[in-house]
């Protein structure tokens, strides 16, 4: 059964990496051209919907319901759970992918497809080669699950969030660095000046960035609460000085500092952009980074 979904969600990840990859060529090509270009433009600049066929969001909601499926074959394949740095990567991938997909009737986000696709397909393919996980024997308690559940949405969101900040800072780039004409300068490739010109103002990007930030940051907050409470009714004390807590609060705090410089200095920017990234940096360290030496490096399960 796991085999079968593992290569369905390949399958359906590629059929929606390949459409997005020919749609973006065809709208370069028009852009280039001047025929279509600025109406693209101005889809992005209205913060209209990406106009996607029906048979995308069907293939979407396919995509989406087999990565689902498969997590939950592989991560609860009896009465207990199987969890690992790859099971983690894949689930945030998964719920990114399913925020985009929300995004996507909202807002025409032209490039964001093209690098969450890819690199979901290629997290959902990860617990094939590296397999090692942990064994969970309390998985079944309620106040877990509900942890459990909290955690992996906010790292949704901010997966996501990290995703819309890498594309900021090329697009500040592009502005500052290389504001020519389209088809790219000196320092550009071409189909990347092309490609940044499709993405909608920074604005609208930068809106929906601390959006997702603050969804994000409430739930990463009710993921360290919940996780104290399930540490006191588990092992009988409410905080436990290790690697995850302490590159949690580290993140919380972080996260809370770009929030507070938004709201009281207007903080924007390529400084931002990069406490964004680096934040989310901090947080992968919290459980997949300590996993990943864990399993891979010390090879310890």
């Amino acid at each position: 059964m796991a085999i079968v979904l593992y290569a369905l969600t390949a399958l359906l990840y590629c059929g929606l990496a390949y459409h997005g990859w020919a749609a973006r060529h065809a709208q370069l090509a028009a852009l280039a051209q001047g025929g279509g270009g600025s109406a693209l433009l101005m889809a992005g600049a209205s913060g209209a919907g990406e106009a996607q066929p029906p048979w995308w969001h069907l293939l979407m909601v396919g995509a989406l319901a087999s990565h689902g499926l498969l997590l939950h074959e592989t991560i609860f394949p009896a009465d207990h759970m199987m969890f690992g740095f790859a099971y983690a990567l894949s689930a945030m991938l998964w719920l990114g992918v399913g925020i985009y997909w929300i995004e996507s009737f909202f807002f025409s986000l032209a490039g964001l497809g093209l690098i969450v696709i890819p690199v979901a397909l290629l997290a959902s393919l990860m617990p094939l080669v590296f397999p090692g996980s942990q064994i969970l024997g309390y998985a079944a308690k309620p106040l877990f699950k509900l942890h459990f559940i909290i955690a992996n949405v906010a790292y949704g969101l901010f997966t996501l969030a990290a995703f819309h900040a890498f594309l900021m800072l090329l697009a500040e780039r592009r502005l500052h660095g290389f504001n020519r004409p389209v088809g790219g300068g000196a320092g550009e490739p071409r189909w990347l000046g092309r490609w940044l010109d499709l993405l909608p103002p920074l604005l609208t990007l930068e809106k929906l960035l601390f959006r997702l930030i603050g969804a994000g940051f409430v739930l990463l907050t009710l993921t360290i609460a919940s996780g104290l409470l399930f540490s006191e009714q588990l092992f009988g004390r409410a905080f436990r000085l290790d690697h995850k807590t302490v590159f949690a609060l580290l993140s919380w705090g972080m996260f809370c500092g770009i929030l507070i410089g938004r709201r009281f200095y207007g903080w924007r920017g390529r400084a931002a952009l990069r406490w964004v990234i680096a934040s989310f940096g901090i947080l992968l360290l919290a459980y997949v980074g300590s996993r990943f030496v864990i399993e891979v490096i010390l090879h310890r399960v």
